[in-house]
């Protein structure tokens, strides 16, 4: 059996753009990607903080320290420049992977640059 949990989040990000006209998905800085282990078009579900919408599209690199998320296709409706959004990507893991499992947590400041990257097990540890 796989059961399907967290795999990373990029957390507190800032929306940076918004273009109807793409053809879809969310741009996000090359460097936020390879940090939290997000690939290019792995399925990403995104909670806009401002509104509480919540949806799921694909994510694609923008250019490395860019700083940018952008909000593209029919998804650029769902949120304004300057709201706040968590990105997650989920994983299928067996039991035996989950005995070694913890999810990434990428954390940015308010101009969508990399403050730290940890890990959920970090994380708890401190509550």
């Amino acid at each position: 059996m796989q059961r399907t949990l967290l795999l990373a989040k990029i957390h507190n990000c800032t929306l940076t753009g918004a273009d109807i006209n793409y053809v879809g998905s969310i741009s996000i800085d090359q460097i936020l990607l390879d940090k939290s282990g997000i690939l290019p078009y792995e399925q990403v579900q995104v909670v806009n903080v401002a509104n509480g919408e919540r949806f799921i599209t694909y994510a694609i690199p923008a250019p490395a320290n860019s700083g940018r998320i952008e909000l593209n296709g029919a998804a650029a409706r769902l949120g304004i420049i300057g709201d706040r959004l968590i990105i997650m990507a989920y994983g299928q893991f067996t039991t035996e992977e989950l005995k070694n499992y913890s999810p990434t947590v990428v954390i940015v400041d308010e101009k969508n640059r990399l403050s730290q990257v940890r890990h959920y097990d970090d994380l708890l540890s401190k509550v």
